[in-house]
């Protein structure tokens, strides 16, 4: 099948070509807007610290120990214990509501820690936290000089997510490319003979003649 006769069919299914990815799209924006809550995005910075000296020529290394040591603050953030005294801190049965993300480079002593969930107040309050706590286990049981919170966490005042319009956009793609998909196979498996062109394909000769339709008088 060419480009030309797929847009040929496009046009005689027109209302379906229009129809369906305008039913996805409601269908899908009626979901988004009344059936998905709004989440908030709640983050706090730490800075990482093993040791200060005032000569410039060990600058370089401890830069370079206090990066190492932040990779493993890092997975400290993660660790079973950090998040179970968030959660008998702030009353929590579990933090699975929540979507909680870590984020350190090598090449920064600083570490990001991103709470998400529906209750800007609780997202904020897990997120320092958990730099708190952390703080504590890690110069506990790592040794770390100093894990200083940068910035505390405050409760957002407006919502991050869903992208509603984005589901909106998919969905009505999505409705477009399954309608053009029923076009495509019903018109394959449509096996009738429609125009001179489908007999010459067919039986591989030319027409030369053509017999009107008459319809006999009553």
């Amino acid at each position: 099948m060419t480009l030309l006769e797929l847009i040929n069919l496009m046009k005689k299914q027109l209302r379906l070509m229009i129809f369906l990815p305008v039913a996805c799209a409601v269908v899908v924006g009626a979901y988004a807007f009344l059936g998905m809550p709004n989440t908030y995005l709640a983050t706090t910075s730490l800075y990482v610290l093993t040791g200060q000296s005032d000569s410039s020529s060990n600058l370089s290394t401890d830069l370079s120990a206090s990066q190492l040591v932040a990779n493993d603050v890092t997975s400290l953030l993660k660790s079973s214990r950090v998040q179970k005294q968030v959660k008998e801190e702030l009353g929590l049965k579990d933090l699975s509501d929540y979507d909680i993300s870590v984020e350190s480079t090598t090449t920064s002593r600083i570490i990001e820690v991103s709470v998400s969930g529906t209750d800007p107040e609780k997202a904020a309050a897990i997120a320092n936290a958990m730099a708190e706590n952390t703080a504590e286990v890690s110069s506990e049981v790592m040794g770390v000089d100093a894990v200083n919170i940068v910035d505390p966490a405050v409760a957002p005042t407006s919502p991050s997510g869903p992208s509603r319009m984005l589901y909106i956009a998919v969905a009505a793609m999505g409705g477009l490319f399954l309608a053009v998909a029923i076009v495509v196979v019903s018109d394959m498996m449509n096996t009738r003979i429609r125009s001179a062109e489908d007999v010459e394909e067919l039986i591989d000769v030319p027409v030369i003649g053509r017999i009107p339709l008459v319809k006999s008088g009553n």
